[in-house]
């Protein structure tokens, strides 16, 4: 029986009247794979729960952060507690800083940090003191990733801008955009040649090291390694944009998995329970040009807010204590998900690539290899969003673009497993 949408369907409708296209984050409003997005009231575990009372298994995790599944009991007692004490002071508090050295536990090459509020905020002000610290005002960034919605960085972006199909964004200035390199990931010529052009004008390259917002897509070996190498070389800086992989694919991010150490490093709301935060940080003496210390400003009333540091506390801590049995049932249920769609696919001869490093992955409508942006973006989007929404009807909730990473948690039961596989047979029928 066909899933009930009215009451969500009535929500859309006012919604549309007070938010541009009725949402507040674009990717939401489902305009790449059709229909109208489910409001939901509340998420538990695996699951996420409807205002028509429906439930869906949820793929997607708040776009990563909730490796430990919705209302993790100890992140909402912390919660809890720190609200009880007030959500905000505008002033240093002692878990700042217990926080930060849970980072740095798992991040050595973190060995100073600034908090702040969002994945973008972190990319944006990285950026900024690599230019600072370097003196140097080129940034290079590849194509389909997305570093957040800074100017500088809507350039060949990923996430909502390619979803959308969108090249950039209106409201960018050229003066803006034209120090912004975007070259092809994983292809070191390309950024061998960019820096032979401008030896001494590149102030830093920034990377997800496992592209996330074009879909999951792998480097290949020796390109990370190599951008390392190229960097040095040239006295630019590295910066790994781990928003989407730290503490994800392993405790210590990508990273970790592939032995790199970048002179920056970016994080995202993993580290504060799925709360609005982020972190910048890396060497300290790159981190000792931020003011007060150095010339390069940034700020932020709510960065360290008591309720993300309480929550990240409680999710870092239970990672760090369990390390050895989450990340190994992570990769093994990853796996199977994505590995026995695809044979459903194949065993139905619908073209499907798949692609997973740890507990995330994409399928890719496609029968290419997907290597980078202009790979995944053969990929037969309608057919993407067929299943989609077939998915979502059987109670599955992918998420609602071709070109965003699936996650998986530690909530996502064998009996989940199995759900989501009998709903994969329908859908893909």
């Amino acid at each position: 029986m066909p899933l009930s949408h009215s009451r969500s369907h009535l929500l859309q409708q006012r919604a549309e009247s007070l938010f541009p296209g009725g949402v507040n984050s674009p990717v939401r409003a489902f305009r790449s794979v059709g229909g109208e997005p489910p409001f939901l009231t509340h998420a538990e575990g695996a699951y996420l729960y409807d205002e028509d009372g429906n439930r869906y298994l949820d793929l997607f995790g708040s776009w990563g952060p909730m490796i430990l599944g919705h209302a993790f009991p100890p992140a909402v007692e912390a919660i809890r507690q720190a609200a009880g004490r007030s959500a905000s002071f505008g002033a240093s508090t002692a878990a700042e800083a217990q926080l930060a050295s849970l980072v740095h536990q798992c991040f050595p090459s973190v060995e100073k940090l600034r908090f702040v509020s969002s994945g973008t905020e972190a990319c944006m002000s990285a950026i900024r003191l690599a230019r600072g610290f370097t003196n140097r005002n080129f940034v290079i960034k590849f194509e389909g990733c997305y570093h957040g919605h800074s100017d500088a960085m809507l350039v060949k972006a990923g996430s909502g801008v390619v979803t959308l199909g969108i090249p950039g964004s209106a409201g960018v200035p050229p003066e803006t955009a034209m120090h912004t390199l975007a070259l092809p990931f994983n292809d070191l010529e390309a950024v061998r040649a960019a820096f032979a052009a401008r030896p001494d004008e590149i102030g830093c390259v920034i990377v997800e090291p496992i592209v996330g917002n074009a879909g999951t897509i792998p480097p290949a070996p020796g390109y990370l390694e190599g951008l390392r190498e190229i960097t040095r070389q040239h006295g630019a800086l590295l910066i790994l944009d781990e928003v989407m992989t730290g503490f994800r694919v392993t405790l210590g991010g990508a990273q970790r998995l592939y032995n790199i150490q970048p002179d920056l490093t970016t994080l995202g709301k993993i580290i504060g329970g799925g709360l609005p935060c982020g972190a910048f940080g890396g060497r300290a003496d790159i981190m000792n040009h931020l003011a007060p210390l150095g010339p390069v400003y940034q700020a932020g009333t709510l960065s360290g807010n008591p309720l993300a540091m309480a929550a990240g506390i409680a999710t870092l801590q239970h990672l760090i204590d369990n390390e050895q049995t989450i990340y190994p049932q992570l990769d093994r249920t990853t796996a199977d998900i994505a590995n026995s769609v695809a044979s459903i696919a194949c065993e139905r001869n619908i073209p499907l690539t798949t692609n997973q490093v740890g507990s995330m992955f994409t399928w890719f409508f496609t029968v290419n290899p997907v290597t980078d942006f202009a790979s995944a973006a053969t990929s037969d989007t309608a057919a993407f969003g067929r299943f989609h929404r077939a998915m979502l009807e059987h109670g599955v909730w992918l998420p609602p673009s071709q070109f965003e990473a699936a996650f998986v948690s530690t909530a996502h039961a064998p009996e989940d497993v199995a759900f989501l596989l009998n709903a994969a047979r329908t859908a893909l029928s």
